[in-house]
């Protein structure tokens, strides 16, 4: 088995983490006490990739729930699922990081990330043949974005050689909840450059607007942002919970995806999405689900494939398709979007395909792009962070926990660097000598 070491911090990555476990329990048949109460033998035959079997025949995910302050796990120990996990893996602080990138990782953080470390050998020497980690955090707040890129730079140190994935909630922009965001962000994806081998971004106002325009949702909560997310989640890795036809895992997914190591910045995207009421007057197949993946209305980040580039493509579908239909019709989308995809690395879809559908729907599918477009992500948070840094706005609160001045500066060319390599790779056609741009 390959087993997979799932990690929250904060309290945005808490949530979406509580409903990814949420939707791996049900689709594995695990009720709310860890007990199995499914119908299929194929449930159990990988479970060992996210649980760990106790005594009595309690499954036990292999989660570790971080944060600086006790609120939010409270909360998870009071919600349906709160007894599934093992109270040891519960690892929180009292003070709270207040917003401040500073605090969580320098400060507050750093105190607590022993425990933490701990806690992921203990549960990373129980495995057989760990494969990686996930992270779920966020980039605005304090915890998620401080706190969570000390933890990857931890783990990268004690396990260069596993895979490091983060599903990394980015600030939105019309949904701003701390004015410190932008330097947070900047900071964390800094260090994310560095220190992830696959980020998915995803953020609040492109869910927002799937909730509201796909979904025809009047007040979508948090709940059902997290919702989305899980479903995501769910898919990326569906291949490594079920037997399929075509498999793909985390390791599969980098070395197709990744062109160029510091381009780990993903977009994703789930289908079918329909409203509740217009379900049963459409009938599903494999070409709606392929027009639904390549939509930009369907991507979880707030930007626009159609302003750039895919480098590469991962679609996982789920159900019983036929490989042939699949191929034809990912043919198809990558022929009449042809000016969308870069033309020099030449076959640049990766498919995978899982026999088992989630629960309640016969069909669904994943999607994953690498494309140039995600740098609008980037240029937005820097031109806020340049915004504010040109003043120095708020630069105390960060300084007086230790930082420099530097950091903040290093943190934004790199940034800076990542957003032009995108332009250029956006830009390049066959034609181009890579002799003449410089190596990276």
């Amino acid at each position: 088995m390959r087993e997979i070491l799932h990690l929250q911090v904060g309290q945005c990555g808490n949530q979406i983490g509580l409903k990814f476990w949420e939707a791996v329990c049900d689709e594995h048949g695990i009720d709310p006490t860890g007990t199995y109460v499914g119908d299929s033998s194929l449930q159990l035959e990988r479970i060992d990739v996210y649980f760990t079997e106790a005594q009595g025949q309690r499954y036990v995910p292999r989660a570790v729930l971080i944060d600086l302050e006790p609120g939010t796990m409270d909360a998870t120990r009071a919600s349906a699922y709160g007894n599934l996990f093992r109270p040891d893996n519960f690892v929180f602080g009292q003070n709270g990081a207040g917003n401040n990138w500073a605090t969580g990782h320098y400060t507050e953080g750093a105190e607590l990330i022993e425990n933490v470390m701990d806690v992921v050998r203990k549960e990373s020497e129980g495995c057989d043949c760990l494969q990686g980690f996930q992270l779920t955090h966020s980039l605005g707040g304090g915890t998620g974005s401080g706190m969570g890129t000390l933890l990857l730079s931890k783990m990268r140190e004690e396990y260069p050689d596993r895979i490091m994935n983060s599903y990394s909630v980015f600030p939105s922009p019309k949904v701003s909840d701390t004015v410190v965001e932008p330097y947070n962000a900047t900071l964390s994806v800094h260090q994310l450059i560095e220190n992830t081998d696959e980020s998915f971004c995803i953020d609040n106002e492109a869910l927002y607007d799937i909730c509201f325009r796909t979904l025809k949702l009047k007040t979508p909560t948090y709940q059902d942002l997290n919702h989305l997310v899980s479903s995501a989640m769910s898919g990326v890795t569906t291949c490594l919970r079920f037997p399929g036809q075509l498999n793909a895992d985390l390791r599969k997914l980098a070395v197709n995806m990744v062109p160029f190591p510091r381009l780990h910045f993903f977009l994703c995207g789930y289908a079918p999405l329909t409203n509740a009421k217009l379900e049963q007057y459409r009938i599903l197949n494999v070409s709606d689900l392929c027009q639904q993946l390549f939509s930009s209305q369907n991507m979880m980040a707030a930007c626009d494939p159609r302003h750039g580039r895919y480098l590469t493509v991962a679609a996982i579908f789920r159900g019983k398709v036929s490989m042939r239909e699949i191929d034809e019709q990912m043919m198809a989308v990558q022929s009449k979007n042809s000016s969308y995809f870069v033309e020099w690395i030449p076959n640049n879809v990766k498919t995978a395909v899982c026999d088992i559908a989630p629960k309640g729907q016969k069909l669904s599918a994943t999607f994953i792009g690498n494309s140039t477009s995600i740098q609008e992500i980037f240029k937005r948070i820097s031109e806020q962070f340049t915004a504010m840094f040109r003043r120095k706005a708020f630069l105390f609160r960060y300084t007086e926990q230790g930082m420099e001045e530097m950091e903040f500066t290093e943190a934004e060319s790199n940034m800076n660097d990542l957003i032009s390599e995108y332009q250029q790779y956006q830009d390049a056609t066959l034609e181009d000598n890579p002799g003449d741009e410089e190596q990276e």
